[in-house]
C-alpha cells in the first residue's frame, strides 16, 4: 500500500516536471510566486520587456517581493502588489525603468508594471489581470504572463469598491526564480 502511493506521487510529480519541459519554460525565465493558497507560475517576456524583465529578476533574487501585500486589487480587473510600504505610492531603491510599451495585447493571466502618469517611471509595483485589462494595451508594459496557478490569484482577497483598496490584504509568501528555487 506505502509502495503504491510513493509510486502515486511519484508520478505525480514526474507529471508536472514534464508538463512544465513541454510548456518550454526556461528556468532563468519563469518566476515561481507563491501565495496563500498556492503557486503561481510565471513566464517571463523578455522579447517584450527586457529592461523590466531584468528588474523583476534583480528584485526577485534580493527577495524584494517576500511579504508585500496586494494594496490594489479591483474585481473582474487586476491585483496590484509590488510596493513595500503598501500604499501604492512606494518603490525600490533601484532606477525607474523606461517604457517598453508593445502591442501584445492584454488577457487574463498578462501580467504587467504598474507607473504614475508619466510612463517612464515603473519601478517595482506589477499587477496580475483578471479580465478587462485589454484598454492597458500599448499603455503598460506586458513583462510576463501566468502560465499555471490562476485559481490562486482568483482568491486573493478584494478591494473597495471603485478605488480596489484592499483592508488587511494578501501578502505574497515568497517571489523567486525557478532556476533559483528550493
Amino acid at each position: 500500500m506505502f509502495n503504491r502511493l510513493l509510486f502515486s506521487l511519484a508520478a505525480l510529480v514526474l507529471g508536472f516536471n514534464l508538463a512544465f519541459a513541454q510548456a518550454g519554460l526556461d528556468p532563468q525565465n519563469t518566476v515561481y510566486l507563491d501565495l496563500k493558497d498556492g503557486r503561481v507560475v510565471i513566464k517571463l517576456r523578455p522579447d517584450l520587456a527586457p529592461k523590466h524583465v531584468a528588474q523583476i529578476k534583480a528584485l526577485t533574487k534580493r527577495g524584494f517581493y517576500d511579504g508585500i501585500v496586494f494594496h490594489r486589487v479591483i474585481d473582474g480587473f487586476m491585483a496590484q502588489t509590488g510596493d513595500p510600504t503598501g500604499t501604492g505610492t512606494g518603490g525600490s531603491d533601484l532606477p525607474n525603468i523606461p517604457a517598453e510599451f508593445t502591442q501584445e495585447p492584454y488577457k487574463r493571466g498578462s501580467v504587467g508594471m504598474a507607473r504614475s502618469q508619466s510612463p517612464n517611471s515603473a519601478n517595482s509595483q506589477f499587477f496580475i489581470c483578471y479580465d478587462g485589462c485589454g484598454g492597458l494595451t500599448g499603455q503598460y508594459t506586458i513583462w510576463g504572463e501566468v502560465v499555471s496557478g490562476m485559481e490562486y490569484v482568483n482568491r486573493i482577497k478584494r478591494g473597495a469598491a471603485g478605488s480596489g483598496q484592499v483592508t488587511g490584504p494578501d501578502k505574497i509568501v515568497k517571489m523567486q526564480l525557478m532556476a533559483d528555487a528550493k
